[in-house]
């Protein structure tokens, strides 16, 4: 598993209780998992034990759960440590957090604003200069919020031509940079007055012709869109 950045925290919601978890305190867990010791894990994180046992104190008063089964002997003579099935449970939802930043590390933010929404069709729309982005209804927005649009860059695609498809959003643009970057091609575009990026491959541009200032379209789906209220 590739790490994660030291400053991130980790939303764990456990019945009914949560807990911001800081990037140590995931590889305490996942420390302990790996040597069966808390004095180990503590080792590999560069914390005191006084300190390991702190900070597992601190998750389980927080979400009212015992994380962490010790007892007496375990390698070398001292005490083992294991994870109990709620504490594994708390480690696999930060394992799949970290996977999905990972997956969806290069994210494209819109600063936009809600400028309608179709009780009828369950959509909303958000809007920023002429882009105009089609989600699917969320009712704790009201018209006028401020909303971060977030869209990965994979899950932007490049067409020619609009297409009728389960996409419900394609937009016409055009394109102002072309970067190889590693194995993929960062494609800029201009699409109504918003810079977004999409990642494509060596051979899709080829296919496509794609040459800086061509007009092309982009779509992606209502789905694809993540928001969050600023």
């Amino acid at each position: 598993m590739t790490d994660v950045k030291a400053d991130v925290e980790y939303k764990i919601n456990f019945n009914d209780n949560a807990f911001l978890l800081d990037h140590k305190k995931f590889k305490l867990l996942e420390g302990i998992l790996n040597t069966g010791s808390i004095t180990d894990a503590s080792k590999l994180i560069d914390v005191s034990y006084r300190t390991a046992l702190n900070y597992i104190n601190k998750i389980e008063t927080a979400l009212n759960v015992s994380i962490v089964s010790t007892s007496k002997g375990g390698k070398g003579g001292g005490g083992g440590a294991i994870l109990t099935p709620e504490g594994r449970s708390i480690l696999k939802e930060c394992k799949k957090i970290n996977a999905i930043m990972q997956l969806h590390r290069d994210v494209n933010e819109i600063e936009t604003v809600v400028s309608d929404i179709d009780e009828d069709k369950g959509v909303m729309e958000l809007t920023k200069n002429d882009l105009s982005i089609k989600i699917p209804l969320d009712r704790s927005y009201a018209l006028g919020d401020n909303i971060l649009a977030l869209i990965s860059y994979d899950n932007i695609f490049i067409m020619l031509e609009p297409s009728t498809s389960s996409i419900r959003n394609i937009i016409d643009g055009k394109i102002v940079e072309m970067k190889l970057d590693g194995e993929v091609i960062k494609v800029r575009i201009d699409v109504g007055g918003v810079e977004l990026y999409s990642f494509i491959t060596l051979s899709a541009e080829k296919d496509l012709n794609l040459t800086i200032g061509k007009t092309v379209y982009i779509g992606f789906k209502a789905m694809s869109v993540a928001t969050l209220k600023l």
